[in-house]
């Protein structure tokens, strides 16, 4: 089989597409003929040993896929030859075959692709997780969703919509603008490019304000981090619930009076831990996303597919901020 392997610490262009045995399934495992593989900023991270896992190399990056069961070891019984399957995996999508501990698949539904399937999980299960877990949102409120054309942006506008919210969208460009507006966004802002100066810094947080209306926010989701962060954080509300979901413009120093004057709370999202720690609470989550999906209220989108032999070029662009909604890379027919 072929796997897109990193072999050193480095940037795409440090993969390698390399031939490997096919993987046979220990006790416990089942062996996925990987049909589809979605790319996510963990996978930019992973490469360069900036995420909290380091999987010992050579390792291949993709944390969410979507296949066909091949063969399963000993003791597995849910399981069977030719299941459609889609789920994460923390890393090692990107190759023809890989075996796992089947907990965290799903079962792909027939009338989806593969490439659906790939997009679901990983983004949509974060988001959930913390709007409902960590935001406590409720019909009604207001939530700022920052980053919002990629996917977990996406996910976040379409999820709010869902569970009642009026949700405002905050991104850097009309094309992601119009993104959300197709999922449903109430309000739509373009913000400048950071670094912010000062001043810029308070313009900013006056458009976040203006946006918001005169009670603020109510929840705050932010998978982008860097120089966005405080001027949200300044437009927040009463007892609001700031959400840090990410840090791909940089991890923020936040001035941590204003968690005082607001009354406000900040709260770290870190889905794979609380899906490690709670499994049944997260299959709750997904049984839902999944009701959802069928009802027609979510769905990921997928704006660009790349041939395996360029998952490296998926994860530059992911890299590089350009992506709207989800990048899937097809590893095989």
């Amino acid at each position: 089989m072929k796997a897109l392997l990193s072999t050193a610490v480095g940037g795409p262009d440090t993969l390698a597409l390399t031939e490997l045995p096919d993987p046979a399934p220990a006790p416990g495992q089942v062996v996925i003929a990987v049909k589809a593989c979605a790319i996510n900023y963990p996978d930019v991270l992973i490469i360069e040993d900036k995420y909290q896992t380091r999987p010992p190399r050579p390792f291949a990056p993709g944390g969410e896929i979507a296949g066909i069961v091949e063969s399963v070891g000993e003791g597995v019984s849910d399981w069977q030859p030719g299941d459609r399957i889609m789920g994460t995996i923390g890393h090692g999508g990107l190759a023809e075959k890989i075996a796992v501990d089947p907990s965290r698949l799903y079962r792909l539904p027939p009338e989806r692709s593969f490439v659906e399937g790939a997009a679901l999980i990983l983004t949509y299960g974060t988001t959930i997780h913390a709007l409902l877990d960590r935001g406590h949102l409720k019909a009604g409120e207001t939530l700022l969703v920052l980053g919002a054309a990629g996917g977990v942006g996406l996910a976040a506008v379409e999820l709010g919509k869902a569970f009642g919210a009026r949700v405002v969208a905050a991104v850097s460009s009309e094309e992601k603008a119009q993104a959300c507006r197709e999922a449903g966004a109430d309000a739509v802002l373009i913000y400048p490019r950071a670094p912010f100066d000062k001043d810029q810094s308070k313009a900013l947080a006056d458009q976040f304000k203006a946006a918001g209306g005169k009670s603020g926010y109510d929840v705050i989701y932010d998978p982008v981090g860097g120089d966005y962060a405080e001027p949200a954080l300044r437009s927040i509300g009463w007892e609001g619930r700031y959400l840090v979901v990410g840090f791909p413009a940089g991890i923020p120093r936040l001035p941590l009076n204003l968690t005082l004057l607001k009354s406000c709370d900040v709260c770290g999202v870190f889905w794979g831990a609380f899906a490690a720690r709670d499994p049944s609470a997260n299959d709750a989550h997904v049984a839902h996303l999944f009701r959802l999906w069928d009802e027609g209220k979510i769905a990921p989108r997928v704006t660009e597919t790349f041939p395996f032999a360029r998952g490296g070029d998926a994860i530059a662009k992911m890299a590089a901020r350009g992506a709207i909604g989800k990048l899937v890379v097809t590893v095989s027919d």
